[in-house]
């Protein structure tokens, strides 16, 4: 099963990846460009989360389709190797790959990023992006002031073209209106990403909230950067903008961060029809963001 899922990855894609920084012990037989990616391929069987909004990603790593009738839109792509899989949920789903008509993207590592370049080719949609991870999705490596450069041994695909995006601005597919907001410090690219979803007549606001955790290669120290120096003003902007945003349902590039599969679990087992909907989850979601932050700046601090 590994050598046929390898050779369809081959197929469809050409092999890149990425590393993100993690201290879970890694199978012997991790490759060193992808060490966890048996993790991140694990498969995930699609599901609608309400509306016309979708979860296609793997166990561990979300995608995100938001579906119309002139088109759709995807945000985020994780690992290169996850993009067979990608296509399947989609097409399981009942839609094509080729309907769609522009990519998002939270952050420009691998693990979000990795797949982006395979999907364009096979949708041939437009990717968009803040400016500074637009920079670094068409040179193929990260920036030294993203806070894990140093510790990426290869980034993601590099593409001939992105769009870049401006801070509050609101892309279109048709029907489809999605907003860009920067949240940046876990890079300095970061955004997150709104748009409403409809079922029954009954209208939420969705929330694609970038990652917030502080995590960074060796050495490097949010409290005082050399190479990124406003890391902690950006980290305060993100969490404001994301405590305030209108906010039904959130979702993040990490599942388990937003308890998506936990929650599919509860609406699942039918004592939760709305298991998704939480208007505290994104206030929640940036007050513990806020307090990890707080933790790691004071590890950074000298011990007296």
């Amino acid at each position: 099963m590994w050598l046929a899922r390898l050779l369809l990855g081959a197929a469809a894609v050409a092999a890149t990846g990425a590393w993100a920084a993690d201290t879970a012990p890694l199978p012997a037989s991790a490759p060193a460009d992808c060490p966890r990616c048996a993790e991140w391929t694990a498969s995930q069987k699609p599901f609608r989360v309400y509306g016309n909004t979708y979860y296609v990603g793997t166990r561990a790593l979300s995608s995100i389709l938001i579906t119309s009738d002139a088109g759709h839109v995807l945000i985020d792509a994780a690992v290169a190797e996850a993009v067979p899989q990608l296509v399947a949920n989609i097409r399981a789903l009942g839609f094509r790959v080729e309907d769609i008509r522009l990519i998002l993207n939270s952050h420009d590592h691998f693990d979000h990023a990795g797949g982006l370049a395979a999907i364009q080719r096979l949708s041939s949609a437009e990717v968009a992006a803040s400016a500074p991870s637009a920079r670094v999705l068409m040179q193929g490596h990260s920036d030294p002031d993203d806070p894990q450069y140093g510790s990426l041994p290869r980034g993601p695909e590099p593409l001939a073209h992105v769009r870049v995006i401006r801070d509050g601005e609101t892309v279109t597919v048709g029907s489809l209106r999605l907003t860009a907001h920067f949240t940046p410090g876990h890079t300095p690219g970061g955004t997150s990403w709104t748009w409403s979803s409809c079922e029954s007549g009954r209208c939420l606001h969705m929330v694609y909230a970038d990652s917030l955790s502080a995590i960074s290669a060796p050495g490097f120290r949010f409290s005082g950067s050399a190479t990124y120096p406003s890391a902690l003003r950006d980290f305060e902007k993100s969490f404001g903008v994301l405590a305030a945003l209108p906010c039904d349902i959130l979702l993040t590039p990490h599942p388990e961060v937003s308890d998506t599969l936990a929650r599919l679990k509860q609406r699942e087992g039918g004592a939760a029809p709305d298991a998704f909907v939480d208007p505290g989850a994104c206030r929640r979601y940036a007050l513990e963001a806020r307090i990890d932050l707080q933790k790691r700046i004071a590890q950074e601090q000298p011990s007296r």
